[in-house]
């Protein structure tokens, strides 16, 4: 499912097993730390496997805007021509017009950004969207203004947007070497940004803790990406913990080429499947396994305590369901925090309530995590105890699981989290609200996900679209299907393509169409094709594009003649049956109703007066340089529909319980809408667009 255009919501059908191999996007935290370094150096980096998301383009976007060169390379390497600790002359310089960054619901580009332009001076605004303006950032900036930086809130206190101005030298001076505190139990992202900041100053800098110091794995990804830069960071004697001490000479260095690992947070997900549905192949993900240096890879420990049999390499992981149902756990999860999340929907799962501790940071994430989780897993019949650090979950009984509209609060990781509540033992689907959310991080996360689940090919929802020729069905079933996030069959297609090899090898000619044998034989040849339908409508037979030699008057006219053919037929009904992939289908044809899939939840036949298709054909054909007539077109298509009504096999006529739309009169809006009331009608989740309190 493309990220590109955002469905409303993504129904996922009850799902039964999962095996198979999952090749992980890179990690978050590491490209945009990585990223940020490579602008900050001289010279030239290639960083490989970074991640593709919304959060990376606008780091990317802003390096580019303070001076850095970028080069993309391939999808996932980016070349990147730091400017060396300093800005490039104009850059910044104007007080009176900053340069306006908008940094989206990043906060892994916010907060070490704003660290980092206050020490390289220049006039800056840093934006972003409504909900990045009530993450907190008040402690980040008191621990820059320690260092004579200037970062003031244009609107609430403690809280972006924020201006940016010049350092002054004076106070900056006074300040070496510098010795400030920041709070440690409301974001490591703070202590981060200061961190990666501090090697800008040109002074010796020690960075205190106050409190307790949460998310250390994250801390420890910073700290090893800046020695990987030539940054040594020096950390207090006792505890590693408590104080961090950046030399006056600390400088940046390119390290050529770095490798972005997997993103272990995404990692969790697929682990937690393997634990709930893994078949005897078991679930690998590659890209990130044993050495890793991320935090969120403990997940692991989690996961075989709850019931998971897990084994890794250095670059992957696999794991197998060994136990269930899964084993509740009361976990402190400080060392895990964005992977814990996991844990909450694997909780429905066991035997027993489980409770998460130490995760007070979920209050300031991409939404407030405790509170949007504790009201979703109850619309799945949970019951749950909400703390201001913690999270208790009662599992459903038996008969107590609901089918459910999730919310997801534009926070990728709840719609990853609740896609593994459609293994629900009572066999219920579940809605994901707002899919597209999933970009932040993992832009094809619901395509891998679905890639390695299965389900009884009855539980795969289908909406058929039958009509004849030039009624519209194509642009309506391609449009249905784009915004259900659904596979499209044009069955249409695969006659043209039959009928295109049928007369490139002589089969059609005069001569031939008299022969007994040609129905078998064309018949056989439909069964030797290899067609794939790619990305963007394109069609593919053997290594050849086809798609706008299938499109021809020609085409369909002979897709007509080899239609009528019970051995073709014959050859493409299983071929047909195959679309029928998870999420679900729709299907666009003659018979998708009443032969194909005659179990299909909703069936459409779509239809328009002979006059009305003859005109839109026209239209069609004129606007694409090809002379045409309407009486011909009419004729044409009026001995169609006596063809395809009065076929043998198969003919053209509406499905049982088929609604009839007339669209004669219709634009495409209003046909898709309609048929989407039609269909949500067969949903069992109600109104397609719920309102939800924000959390």
């Amino acid at each position: 499912m493309s990220t590109d255009f955002c469905p409303p919501f993504l129904d996922i059908p009850p799902l039964l097993q999962a095996g198979g191999t999952v090749h992980l996007p890179g990690s978050k935290s590491i490209s945009n730390r990585a990223l940020l370094l490579s602008g900050l150096c001289a010279g030239h980096t290639t960083l490989q496997g970074v991640l593709d998301s919304d959060d990376t383009r606008v780091m990317l976007a802003a390096l580019a805007a303070i001076g850095c060169s970028i080069q993309r390379t391939g999808a996932d390497t980016v070349d990147i021509t730091g400017i060396g600790g300093q800005l490039p002359n104009g850059v910044g310089a104007d007080a009176a017009s900053p340069l306006e960054l908008f940094l989206g619901n990043a906060g892994t580009a916010m907060r070490p950004l704003t660290a980092a332009l206050a020490m390289l001076g220049g006039h800056f605004t840093l934006t972003g969207v409504a909900r990045m303006y009530e993450r907190p950032i008040g402690d980040l900036v008191d621990g820059l203004q320690q260092l004579g930086c200037h970062v003031s809130y244009l609107r609430e206190a403690g809280f972006p947007p924020l201006r940016i101005a010049p350092r002054d030298p004076a106070a900056a001076e006074a300040s070496a070497p510098a010795h400030i505190t920041v709070r440690g139990d409301v974001s490591s992202q703070f202590l981060t940004a200061l961190l990666m900041a501090a090697p800008l100053a040109r002074h010796t800098t020690t960075i205190a803790i106050e409190g307790e110091l949460i998310s250390k794995p994250y801390i420890a990804i910073t700290l090893a990406l800046m020695q990987r830069f030539g940054v040594q960071v020096a950390r207090d004697t006792e505890t590693g913990w408590r104080s961090f001490t950046i030399a006056a000479d600390a400088c940046y260095r390119s390290p050529g080429t770095y490798p972005v690992e997997a993103d272990a947070s995404s990692a969790s997900y697929f682990i937690a499947l393997g634990a709930l549905a893994a078949t005897e192949t078991g679930i690998t993900v590659q890209g990130v396994g044993a050495d890793s240096i991320q935090g969120d890879i403990r997940f692991i420990e989690a996961a075989s305590a709850m019931g998971a049999r897990i084994t890794s390499t250095a670059t992957s992981i696999t794991i197998h369901r060994e136990r269930w149902p899964l084993a509740a756990l009361d976990l402190d999860c400080n060392h895990i925090p964005d992977a814990a999340m996991t844990l909450a929907v694997m909780a429905l799962y066991a035997d027993a309530p489980s409770t998460l501790r130490n995760i007070a940071s979920w209050r300031v994430k991409e939404t407030d995590r405790i509170a949007a989780m504790a009201r979703e897993l109850r619309k799945l019949g949970a019951s749950i105890e909400e703390g201001p650090d913690f999270l208790r979950i009662t599992p459903p009984s038996a008969t107590g699981w609901r089918t459910a509209s999730l919310h997801t609060y534009d926070d990728h990781r709840m719609a990853m989290c609740l896609s593994l509540a459609a293994f629900n033992p009572a066999g219920l689907p579940v809605r994901i609200e707002d899919p597209a959310c999933v970009g932040k991080t993992f832009p094809e996360y619901f395509d891998a996900f679905l890639s390695v689940c299965s389900t009884r090919a009855a539980d795969i929802p289908v909406l058929c679209v039958d009509g004849p020729s030039a009624s519209g069905k194509g642009t309506l079933s391609a449009e249905l299907a784009r915004q259900l996030g659904y596979h499209l069959l044009d069955s249409g297609a695969l006659y043209r393509i039959v009928g295109l090899a049928a007369r490139r090898t002589g089969l059609l000619d005069a001569d031939s169409l008299s022969q007994p044998s040609l129905p078998a034989r064309v018949g056989a040849l439909a069964a030797s094709l290899q067609i794939r339908f790619g990305s963007a409508g394109t069609i593919w037979l053997g290594d050849e594009p086809i798609g706008e030699a299938i499109r021809t008057e020609e085409a369909g006219r002979d897709a007509s003649i080899v239609s009528a053919m019970p051995p073709v037929r014959t050859a493409l009904v299983e071929l047909q049956r195959g679309f029928r992939r998870l999420p679900g289908l729709v299907a666009d044809g003659r018979d998708m109703g009443t032969v194909i899939f005659p179990d299909a939840p909703l069936k459409v036949f779509l239809t328009a007066s002979a006059a009305t298709r003859a005109e839109r054909r026209h239209k069609q054909l004129i606007s694409k340089g090809i002379p045409s007539r309407i009486d011909d077109l009419l004729a044409d298509l009026e001995a169609r529909d006596a063809r395809d009504t009065q076929r043998a096999v198969a003919p053209l006529r509406p499905a049982d319980h088929a609604h009839l739309l007339d669209n004669s009169d219709m634009d495409v809006p209003t046909s898709v809408d309609r048929v989407l009331s039609w269909w949500e009608a067969t949903r069992p989740f109600g109104s397609a667009t719920p309102a939800h309190p924000a959390a």
